[in-house]
């Protein structure tokens, strides 16, 4: 069984996204900037902030964190990001505790600037993005593949149900509420639910490959939708592991994008980096953490 790990991917995007933005720089260009508006201290919102600040600090990218003490707040902050021209990037770290007013405070960020790809706009969303590489990666053709995807949420579900429906590929979706039994048919099973354990080996047939795309916090633990059951099982395809599956290249693609909207900015557009195309540019070698732009 392999483990599907975007841990072992996510260096080559990095060590390219590292090269484009010395490069660029070099060439006169400014820092490139991403602004992350949050109104919690969560474990899980804050694991996820870090490993973004982290990310950009490594590939030469400024990362604002803001904590922000209200929607009202959240708007503004949006909004006075999306008219600052030296902003590139901006996301709303989901999810904020007011769930009503997602939507609301999500429309105050500029199409151009929607880097998480969570609107009606110029980017592809960032988790269906990275699953997208995933299977890429590990040479999984979707084209001859029944694909299940639990979840419908606008992180996950939604955007790469219209992703991989759009390529002509076979999806089924449910949610957590659904009659799983045709998943048993599925030869892909994508799970972004947040519910522990919603995924369970009764419903994976041999040889399926299982990617774990859903988080929650559970006792001060970060958990996935996958209960251990099917973990435990060794006749299948593929897995992700707990950690390192999704996330590492999640982050990855967020700055893919970025990245695209700095180019775009500073009149030099960088070719938009879809699912496949990371497998067509072929490895790099990583470069040792010594050579990270400080």
């Amino acid at each position: 069984m392999k483990i599907l790990s975007g841990k072992e991917l996510v260096g080559y995007v990095k060590e390219r996204q590292y090269q484009e933005i010395r490069e660029a720089m070099e060439n006169g260009q400014r820092v490139p900037r991403l602004v992350i508006l949050r109104d919690s201290d969560d474990p899980v919102i804050m694991k996820y902030v870090g490993l973004k600040m982290k990310y950009g600090e490594d590939i030469g990218v400024k990362v604002d964190n803001v904590l922000c003490k209200s929607v009202k707040e959240l708007k503004s902050r949006a909004a006075e990001a999306g008219r600052n021209e030296g902003v590139d990037g901006i996301i709303v770290q989901l999810p904020i505790k007011d769930k009503k007013q997602t939507e609301y405070v999500l429309s105050k960020i500029v199409p151009e600037k929607d880097v998480d790809g969570l609107n009606e706009g110029d980017y592809d969303g960032a988790t269906a993005t990275a699953i997208n590489w995933l299977m890429a990666g590990y040479g999984i053709d979707l084209a001859k593949a029944q694909i299940g995807i639990i979840g419908r949420g606008r992180l996950i579900g939604a955007p790469l149900k219209k992703m991989w429906r759009s390529s002509g590929y076979k999806v089924w979706t449910f949610h957590k509420g659904s009659n799983f039994d045709r998943l048993k048919r599925c030869d892909v099973i994508v799970t972004g639910t947040g519910v522990p354990g919603v995924l369970r080996s009764t419903y994976v047939k041999p040889g399926a490959f299982v990617i774990d795309a859903g988080t929650a916090s559970e006792g001060g633990v970060i958990v996935g939708d996958v209960h251990e059951s099917v973990r435990e099982r060794e006749d299948l395809g593929g897995i992700t592991p707990v950690y390192g599956g999704v996330g590492p290249l999640t982050v990855g693609a967020l700055f893919e994008n970025v990245i695209r909207a700095w180019k775009s900015r500073n009149d030099n557009p960088l070719v938009n980096v879809r699912g496949g195309n990371m497998k067509r540019r072929g490895p790099v070698q990583q470069r040792k953490r010594r050579h990270r732009r400080r």
